[in-house]
């Protein structure tokens, strides 16, 4: 069993003792902590929203963290079947103290999380997650007494983001639906199966071929969108079937793209190329994190605007894009993270603006994909055990390649001459990723490996 901490929010397996897995008891815990930091943050506002993927436990977990909301004085909105993004302007739709997404992401069926929100419906920053784990830690709550226990309203906040999807300027359902495009999807079987029809026919997509859109939990394959676990689509795809596919992970904020002859478009790319459309129209700045493509660099400058790199991870992206001003910014993962729209990675806002941009030019997805520039990133992991130093593994990394340019703000990265490799421990799993990039995939996997080769001893 696994039950990992971290200022992202509660991730890990269901079932198990009490603090080796996430059980009915640990989900009171990290409940209570996260609505006592809320309260002391923002004592006069007193609903928490909570939405939730469709894997086995959500219900259950659901249940838990509504009733112990409840029980903590907070006024619940549940907006049941949800996408994160769809709960993240949810919050700030019902100006609500914060949110609270259950959903492990990509991670398969026996995981399961509690993701924590501030009142913009954004990531708790890195103060606020310690606090909420320091809370937790001490059991420092205080539950209502009978006449101040909180209610709770039901509520579907899908059509409300769609609307602010289609609110958008340079989302362009007119040429959308001149373009006639037959659009194939993959849902896994999560609430993408909900969202993902009703944003393609809100812009005027009219031929869906659906694939795994019945959420019910029951991932039909490993539900992060890799290529080598897409491989149903990918075929439909090389049949001619359909002008472009897209899929979701099991909470829809990143987006993978298949082009028309079954290629992968490349998870990397969604971000370049929403980005680039962005910028022909609105020039400016940009942000990714460290692991993520140099390709967005490219485009943004090419655009005449600024890239800046942030450290891993959504909040980490965020601020820094308030920082830069950036007008479009994400991950590498196939998070596009749009602030006309909201400050989070949504595969509403990417599906919607991308196929705006396929639109415009006019061409087949392959053809877009050649007008971007070329890298090849490498995407592997080392397992860790109970036992791992990783502070000791990265130090000596760090060490072994003093001659080349190191950047320690987020784990290792590496700068070589022909590429990158950055290392750093996952904040939602017990691994290291190791990413590397490169002009070709086999110097991308050599790098990788040379680094790895010395992690490994």
């Amino acid at each position: 069993m696994s039950l990992v901490k971290s200022i992202s929010g509660i991730r890990g397996t269901i079932g198990g003792r009490v603090g080796e897995g996430l059980n009915p008891v640990d989900i009171v815990r990290f409940t209570a902590a996260y609505a006592t930091q809320r309260r002391a943050a923002l004592p006069d506002n007193k609903t928490i929203v909570v939405g939730r993927d469709a894997r086995l436990s959500g219900q259950m977990v659901e249940h838990i963290v509504c009733g112990t909301l409840m029980g903590m004085g907070y006024h619940v909105v549940n907006i049941g079947l949800a996408t994160t993004p769809t709960t993240e302007l949810a919050v700030t739709g019902e100006k609500a103290a914060g949110g609270i997404i259950l959903t492990a992401s990509h991670n398969p069926k026996q995981w399961n999380a509690l993701k924590l929100l501030n009142e913009q419906g954004e990531f708790l920053n890195d103060a606020e997650g310690k606090e909420v784990l320091a809370i937790a830690e001490r059991e420092d709550f205080t539950f209502a007494e009978v006449d101040d226990l909180g209610q709770m309203t039901n509520k579907d906040y899908l059509p409300y983001h769609v609307e602010q999807v289609l609110k958008l300027k340079l989302v362009d359902a007119e040429a959308i639906r001149q373009r006639d495009f037959t659009v194939a999807i993959d849902c896994v079987n999560s609430v993408g199966g909900l969202a993902i029809p009703a944003i393609l026919k809100a812009v005027g997509v009219k031929k869906i071929i659906e694939l795994n859109c019945t959420p019910n939990g029951h991932f039909p394959h490993n539900p992060e969108p890799l290529p080598q676990h897409l491989t149903e689509i990918s075929d439909l795809l090389k049949s001619g079937k359909a002008d472009v596919g897209f899929v979701v992970d099991p909470d829809v904020d990143r987006l993978a793209i298949i082009c028309e002859n079954g290629e992968m478009f490349g998870e990397e790319y969604t971000l370049v190329s929403v980005a680039d459309y962005i910028l022909r129209h609105t020039p400016g700045n940009t942000v990714s994190n460290m692991s993520s493509t140099r390709a967005l660099s490219d485009v943004t400058r090419a655009h005449g605007g600024e890239y800046s790199a942030s450290a891993v991870g959504e909040v980490n992206v965020v601020a820094e894009m308030k920082r830069v001003g950036a007008v479009i910014g994400g991950e590498g993962n196939g998070g596009v993270i749009y602030p006309e729209c909201h400050y989070g990675r949504d595969a509403l806002v990417g599906i919607a603006l991308f196929l705006s941009h396929l639109a415009h030019l006019d061409m087949k997805v392959s053809a877009l994909r050649r007008t971007l520039p070329e890298y090849c990133i490498s995407k592997n992991r080392i397992d860790l055990t109970p036992d791992t130093d990783v502070d000791a593994i990265l130090a000596r990394v760090k060490d072994l390649y003093k001659n080349e340019r190191v950047n320690d703000r987020d784990g290792v990265k590496i700068d070589f001459a022909n590429g990158w490799v950055h290392l750093r421990k996952s904040n939602t799993e017990p691994i290291i990723r190791v990413y590397s990039e490169a002009a070709t995939m086999e110097e991308a996997n050599a790098l990788a490996q040379q680094v790895m080769t010395v992690v490994k001893g």
